[in-house]
């Protein structure tokens, strides 16, 4: 799948996010990225200080970095419809990091 192409598939899985909740995102940019260098087959990686961590203390921070890996992704589909829903997932689940929601909460949600 062409970058491009997979690029349209995280915008449209953040235009599915609802309204309510990217107006609360704070200082946070959503990269696509091939892979992450450290670990190959993750699929998406939150780094930032989530808002529930956030204090008084908090400004002049660089912004919040959710990265999408593209490459990863790609690996664990199969088909288009596969990756058209294993992205939405992934940046679902990268920005409820965002929102302090840890990967046990998101389990128990069924954001596996």
């Amino acid at each position: 799948m062409p970058l491009r192409r997979f690029e349209e598939l995280v915008s449209d899985a953040l235009d599915e996010v609802p309204a309510e909740l990217t107006r609360l995102m704070d200082n946070v940019v959503v990269l696509v990225e091939d892979r992450n260098p450290e670990e190959p087959s993750l699929l998406g990686l939150y780094e930032g200080i989530a808002l529930t961590e956030r204090g008084w203390d908090y400004s002049g921070q660089l912004p919040d970095r959710i990265f999408i890996y593209r490459r990863a992704l790609l690996d664990v589909c199969e088909t288009e419809q596969e990756v058209v829903d294993e992205v939405a997932i992934t940046v679902v689940h990268e920005i409820a990091h965002h929102f302090g929601i840890d990967d046990e909460r998101l389990h128990q949600l069924g954001w596996a």
